[in-house]
């Protein structure tokens, strides 16, 4: 009993570490600085859907994004992202990517790997991924479009920066991103 309850407080305390030393939206931009990564950022309210956002999608250039923050039945952690008004297929992408049976994680699983709260995911939560434990998956069609958009860390904002930049920003923290086109839900469902 003393073991298990031990356990507990070790894990609530790493997680609540992890979070402290979370990056900073000012430390994700001096990262892109040091990468050499074009980027501009606007403030705007809050935002924890697409329809959400909607309204500010032509004063922001480029094109808006969404992210997936998934789970497989083995324990293994997914971050798609894909345009903001695509419907990806999860069974299909499953199978596209011999996975085992997705589902959205939770939010505690969100903020102990990503540092991330439900409505702010985005990739640049990755600099907080310090044990690597995400796959990252790169819808091919978005990184068609030379500009895209994704919170920095925090939904009250949306930055822009070129999709080769992405790219280059997910490799430069150890990932190798799974780039496909995300195969989509049929128009009529």
């Amino acid at each position: 009993m003393i073991q298990a309850q031990y356990s507990r407080t070790s894990e609530r305390q790493q997680t609540m570490a992890s979070w402290i030393m979370a990056a900073t939206p000012a430390d994700l931009l001096a990262l892109f600085d040091r990468l050499a990564i074009e980027h501009s950022t606007v403030e705007h309210p809050p935002f924890f859907t697409v329809e959400e956002g909607r309204p500010w999608h032509d004063k922001i250039p480029g094109l808006h994004c969404k992210n997936l923050f998934i789970k497989d039945r083995k324990g293994g952690i997914w971050l798609v992202v894909l345009p903001a008004d695509k419907r990806t297929d999860l069974g299909r992408l499953e199978k596209a990517l011999g996975a085992p049976r997705f589902s959205f994680a939770r939010p505690d699983v969100l903020q102990e790997v990503l540092a991330l709260t439900p409505g702010s995911v985005t990739p640049f939560g990755l600099i907080n991924d310090t044990q690597r434990r995400a796959t990252v998956v790169l819808d091919g069609e978005m990184l068609e479009s030379e500009w895209l958009n994704f919170h920095p860390l925090h939904n009250a904002a949306s930055t822009t920066l070129r999709s080769v930049d992405l790219t280059r920003f997910v490799r430069a923290l150890g990932y190798e991103p799974i780039i496909l086109r995300l195969p989509e839900v049929p128009r009529d469902c």
